[in-house]
């Protein structure tokens, strides 16, 4: 996987640190940044998804098992059309709809998360900024916030080793919060901040 070839990358490197080779230095920092660690196993995910995930024989359950069954009350009575007609009928599939419309729902990913449009005022100074969705279910955040006391920006003070935030590889102590959950947090008290998370 790309984190194994990281890693040998890695060591080469090292070797080659020990012996002052120019430019080396500033490679093997990139290399080791925790953003592009973020970014390699959120790669590494996404290849892992789409190399795995079943694909779907039809996007249209529904609608085809409705033409099916018009097309079988026309078509010559063989053993065959019959079983499947009484398949179709059966009450697992007839009086229960919601079972196609559950194949239909996952076959169009009409359940996968949606990230929220960018906001219309970012500066055009500001250095970076990202849009972080993390879904938290039941589990705690795994991060702690405060104030900055200068700038009195909300930022995150701590990141706990092992939690969701950790895992996610998507927030560092030190970021700068500026919304969440689509509320802007300029001018909120940390406590505040932490009731909309």
């Amino acid at each position: 996987g790309v984190s194994h070839v990281l890693t040998l990358a890695l060591q080469e490197l090292s070797l080659l640190c020990k012996r002052d080779v120019n430019g080396v230095g500033m490679l093997y920092d990139l290399l080791r940044s925790r953003w592009l660690q973020a970014l390699l196993k959120i790669y590494e995910c996404l290849q892992h998804y789409l190399g795995k995930r079943p694909a779907p024989v039809t996007l249209q359950a529904r609608a085809l098992s409705r033409e099916v069954v018009e097309l079988l009350r026309e078509a010559p009575q063989s053993g065959e059309i019959k079983e499947l007609r009484r398949l179709l009928r059966s009450p697992h599939l007839k009086a229960s709809p919601a079972l196609l419309y559950a194949h239909d729902t996952v076959a169009q990913k009409d359940f996968e998360p949606t990230l929220p449009p960018l906001p219309d005022n970012i500066p055009e100074n500001e250095e970076a900024m990202r849009i972080v969705c993390l879904v938290k279910n039941n589990q705690p955040l795994g991060a702690t916030i405060k104030r900055h006391e200068v700038t009195g920006d909300i930022t995150v003070a701590r990141v706990i080793h092992g939690g969701l935030a950790d895992r996610s590889g998507l927030l560092y102590a030190g970021d700068k919060l500026v919304e969440v959950n689509g509320v802007p947090v300029e001018g909120l008290e940390p406590e505040q901040v932490i009731n909309i998370l």
